[in-house]
């Protein structure tokens, strides 16, 4: 059997940390971000973690061809 390929979508949108958890990054950060209020553009630089236990294990799965 062939060896699982890295899915390059997945590598470039989601993040795992140390301890595990999937993290994505935010939405829509450049479009009209002259518009956008100073809130708005600091709540867009964090990281959120996903919620749910079957898609970040799917993440994960698609991902792991990396380590």
């Amino acid at each position: 059997m062939p060896k699982m390929k890295t899915h390059k979508g997945a590598k470039k949108r989601f993040h795992i940390t140390g301890s595990g958890k999937v993290v994505r990054s935010k939405g829509p950060k450049s479009h009209f971000r002259r518009r956008k209020a100073a809130r708005v553009k600091r709540l867009f630089g964090s990281k959120v973690g996903l919620d749910s236990n079957t898609i970040s294990k799917t993440i994960k799965q698609a991902i792991s061809a990396i380590k």
